[in-house]
């Protein structure tokens, strides 16, 4: 394929800093970066209404992408229904982001839902998402989330839609109360998590992590009852070590035929210290003590040695209990 040449017109040119065009390559944001090049082909004048009409978008779908360039520092939001210009000096401004928590009042909220801002489109989306008018106690609590915490409104949206569908999972069809969005929302700023991408990493990887809390819940044998905050502390420890539901099953069986119970520091010991020989799945364990039986065979006489068809049923009752995990 032969190379292609580019040109732009002259008289119709409009400048962009290499440092802006870097900013906007990074966000990866194609309509960010349209809303963008309407800003300065209108220098900032055009109402978002008359945006939203141009670019054939929502007024949430506008107000999203200005928040990703309000986040870059790429434009200034004000509080009227204008554009804000796209200056250098706006590349000076704090960003609105920025997480440095700061008090909140009644009346920053309510100006901002009487700007018809960014909060406002947020504020229509919860309430669509929860089936309810918000309290004015909820309407605090969700600016608190954007403002105080500075999370960009497309984090705000998947949060809520994940504390949604986990709450009505696990309380029958409930929706979440704002407070347990906001405890959500906290938790998710602790882990960094401040972009579309991380979010859904983050929940990919807590996805898994219940599972496999699910899968060695059954390898305890604990029926009807969820982990107490100790025990999700020991199991998620180990899933971090790199243990799957069989290997706690080994390590729980050992811990009945020598304790005669489930006993939560010993079976934490017996992973250590499989983690600590390298020792992670089923098969490396069962492997490793066969491996050190053999030896200690090899290493005394056969006559006093009982190595044999005590150690192939203990191999056999390990098998049987792998396969009975499988088979639930």
């Amino acid at each position: 394929m032969s190379d292609m040449k580019f040109s732009l017109p002259g008289p119709e040119t409009i400048t962009m800093s290499v440092q802006t065009i870097d900013k906007l390559i990074r966000a990866g944001n194609g309509e960010a970066a349209l809303l963008y090049l309407h800003i300065l082909r209108t220098h900032g004048k055009s109402t978002t209404a008359e945006t939203a009409a141009v670019l054939g978008k929502s007024h949430g779908e506008i107000a999203t992408s200005m928040a990703v360039l309000s986040r870059l520092n790429l434009v200034q939001m004000d509080h009227n229904d204008k554009l804000p210009s796209s200056d250098a000096q706006a590349d000076s401004d704090t960003d609105m982001y920025d997480a440095q928590p700061r008090r909140i009042s009644v009346d920053e909220m309510r100006k901002e839902l009487q700007s018809g801002s960014v909060f406002y489109s947020i504020v229509e989306e919860a309430q669509l998402s929860l089936g309810k008018i918000l309290s004015p106690d909820e309407l605090m609590r969700l600016f608190g989330i954007f403002d105080s915490l500075r999370m960009a409104p497309e984090v705000i949206l998947m949060l809520m839609t994940h504390c949604i569908t986990e709450s009505r999972g696990r309380s029958g069809g409930r929706m979440p109360s704002m407070r347990y969005i906001e405890k959500a929302a906290y938790t998710w700023e602790r882990e960094g998590i401040d972009s579309l991408e991380k979010a859904e990493v983050y929940l990919k990887a807590n996805d898994m992590r219940k599972s496999v809390r699910w899968e060695i819940k059954n390898a305890l044998q604990i029926k009807d009852r969820e982990f107490s905050e100790t025990e999700k502390r020991y199991v998620d420890n180990w899933i971090v070590l790199g243990f799957d539901a069989g290997a706690v099953a080994i390590a729980y069986d050992r811990t009945l035929v020598k304790t005669g119970k489930l006993v939560w520091n010993y079976i934490d010991s017996i992973m250590k210290s499989w983690h600590s020989k390298g020792l992670h799945t089923p098969r490396e364990i069962m492997e490793k003590d066969t491996r050190q039986k053999k030896d200690a065979y090899n290493d005394t006489k056969p006559a006093e040695q009982k190595f044999g068809s005590a150690d192939q049923e203990d191999i056999q009752r390990m098998q049987r209990l792998l396969d009975k995990i499988k088979d639930s």
